[in-house]
Parts: C-alpha cells; sequence; structure tokens
C-alpha cells in the first residue's frame, strides 16, 4: 500500500529536479566553467561529490526527520528565489543568479518538509555558499588589503633579519647577495592569500562536520536556542573562524619567505617551482594548524561518562525497582 506514494514522491522529485536544471541550465554551466578556469574557486569541483557524500550518509537522519510543511515560508522563498533569477539575468548579476538556487533549494525543503529537513541541510548549502564567486568589486576589496599585509610582513620579516628593503605599497624592492641592482618583488593577487582563504574556510566546514561525533548531537535543554549551548556548535565555530587568520598568517610567512630566499638566491626563487611547491607547503601548514585547533578544542569536550551520569540521572525515577520485600495477609514474605 505504501507503493503508490513512494513512486509519486519519487516523481516529484525528479520533476522538481528536472524544473530547477532546466530554470538553472545557464547558471549551472557557467559556475562550473569558473571553478575550471578559476584557480581561486577550483576547490568548487570538489563540493558536488562532498555533497552527495554527506547527503548519503545522513540519508537514514534525513528519513527520520519529521515532515512538518510551511507552505506560506517556503513558498515566499522560493517566489523570492525566482524573482532574484529574472532579476540577475536582466541585470546580467551572476552572483544574483546563483545565489538565487541556493534560496530556492532552501525554500523546497522548507515548503515540503520544514524548517527541521533545513537544519540538517545548513552544511550542505554552506559548502555550496563558498563555492560560488565573489562579485569581483567585493574580492578586490579583500584581495588588496591582504596583498598589503602580506608585503608589509615581509618587509618586518625581512628587517629583523638584518635584510635591507623598502615596500612601495605591494612592491617590495631588495637586493640580492652579488648583485649591484636592485630587484623588485611584487605581491600580486595570486599572492595575496585570498586563494588559500576560500579552500581553507570550505576546509574547516568539512573537517567541523566531520569530527564532531554522535554524542555532539545529544539534545539540548535550552528551547529553541539551546543549540547554542552545544559543545559541537561552538567548536565548529572556532574553527571555521580561525581558519581565516591561519590563512592569513601561513601566506605572510609564505611572502616573507620568498623575499628573504630572493636575497640570497635571486628573485628567480619566487617562479617556477618553488613558486607552486610553496604554495602546495603553505595548504599542508596550514591544515595542520586548523587540525591543532581542534585537537585544542577537544580537550575542552565534554566526556561521554558525564553524558551518562546526565542520562542515568533523568532515569533513574523512571526505573527505580522497590526492594522491600512484599508481606502477605498471613504475615509470610513473597
Amino acid at each position: 500500500m505504501s507503493v503508490v506514494p513512494a513512486n509519486r514522491k519519487l516523481w516529484q522529485g525528479v520533476a522538481i529536479g528536472f524544473a530547477i536544471a532546466f530554470a538553472y541550465v545557464t547558471v549551472l554551466v557557467k559556475l562550473f566553467n569558473d571553478w575550471w578556469t578559476d584557480e581561486n574557486y577550483s576547490h568548487g569541483l570538489l563540493i558536488p561529490l562532498i555533497i552527495g557524500y554527506i547527503l548519503w550518509s545522513q540519508r537514514e537522519k534525513l528519513g527520520r526527520s519529521t515532515a512538518q510543511p510551511s507552505l506560506l515560508l517556503g513558498g515566499a522563498a522560493i517566489l523570492f528565489a525566482l524573482f532574484a533569477l529574472w532579476a540577475g539575468v536582466a541585470g546580467a548579476e551572476l552572483y544574483t543568479q546563483r545565489m538565487s538556487l541556493i534560496l530556492l533549494l532552501a525554500g523546497i525543503a522548507v515548503y515540503f518538509w520544514g524548517l527541521s529537513l533545513l537544519r540538517l541541510l545548513l552544511v550542505p548549502l554552506a559548502l555550496l555558499f563558498l563555492a560560488i564567486p565573489i562579485p569581483a568589486i567585493i574580492f578586490n576589496k579583500i584581495a588588496f588589503p591582504l596583498q598589503l599585509f602580506a608585503s608589509r610582513a615581509a618587509v618586518w620579516s625581512m628587517s629583523m633579519l638584518g635584510i635591507p628593503v623598502l615596500r612601495n605599497g605591494n612592491i617590495i624592492e631588495l637586493k640580492p647577495l652579488n648583485s649591484f641592482d636592485t630587484k623588485k618583488l611584487e605581491v600580486v593577487e595570486a599572492c595575496s592569500g585570498i586563494r588559500s582563504l576560500m579552500t581553507l574556510l570550505t576546509l574547516a566546514v568539512v573537517f567541523a562536520y566531520f569530527t564532531h561525533t554522535p554524542l555532539d548531537d545529544a539534545p539540548r535543554s535550552g528551547g529553541r536556542f539551546g543549540w547554542l549551548k552545544s559543545y559541537w556548535f561552538w567548536r565548529s565555530a572556532i574553527l571555521v573562524v580561525s581558519a581565516v587568520p591561519i590563512a592569513i598568517l601561513t601566506n605572510a610567512f609564505r611572502v616573507s619567505g620568498t623575499g628573504v630566499l630572493a636575497h640570497h638566491y635571486g628573485t628567480e626563487v619566487a617562479d617556477g617551482f618553488f613558486h607552486s611547491f610553496s604554495g602546495w607547503a603553505i595548504y599542508i601548514v596550514a591544515f595542520i594548524m586548523l587540525f591543532c585547533t581542534g585537537m585544542i578544542l577537544d580537550r575542552f569536550k565534554p566526556t561521554p561518562a558525564d553524558g551518562e551520569r546526565v542520562e542515568r540521572k533523568s532515569l533513574q525515577p523512571e526505573t527505580a525497582v522497590s526492594i522491600n520485600p512484599v508481606v502477605s495477609a498471613e504475615g509470610s514474605e513473597l
């Protein structure tokens, strides 16, 4: 008797999927092309695979989620997403079109299943958000200050080592050993650290999601906002936030190391193999620092014994068994 409803839900899902693909085919093609060509967002190629794995691994929890459709809230989100898509197409603004896709997916989840399912989909939606290239005007507002910070850090490090160096904006002037001419090193946009910042932010979300234990999912008291008191929320928030200074500092260390090597071995070390190798090495160092941050946070994690003690204490009134003997009317013990 459940075959017809199951088939109906399957066909509804397929129909919704085709409708989304038809409406966003141009947006999705351009997004994939940006992932393929823009090195700042090349991590986006892995995002669909990660999201698919998360949904597959959580399929039982998603299936057990109680459906509480919110037709008004979900319908409003869907209509606003479609309007944003139309406005983005009319104004030739790709970012608006892509953000409307996230809003549409969230609206569909709320419309058919409610906010309880949307809460379970927050991480996949957040990963999709981090994989969407931000507008160029915002990108430059972030990248240029990072370029200046990396160049200042490099000049400060070289000065501490006694290396004569000058800085003009994001251009570093130095004199290599055994050279009579000054050389210039330009901290370009690719060396600003924004590339590692976007990648490490995504990696921090994935790392925080896959390293929380089942105990962290235990319900917390405190009403609707009880999750603010949970360990897993603050651990995840700290990991994601810590990815920002880690990415900035490791990139500044990379630029500083390049400047020091350029003084001793010439500016040629800033190009070619060393440039590529140092980029990958910095990723590894940044991830190790992120992993160590998680290990430090885990030292403050509530132990299972504490959780079991609370659970046993809450069950004592229901499971308590009387051991007093029962006395019959004749006075004998039963």
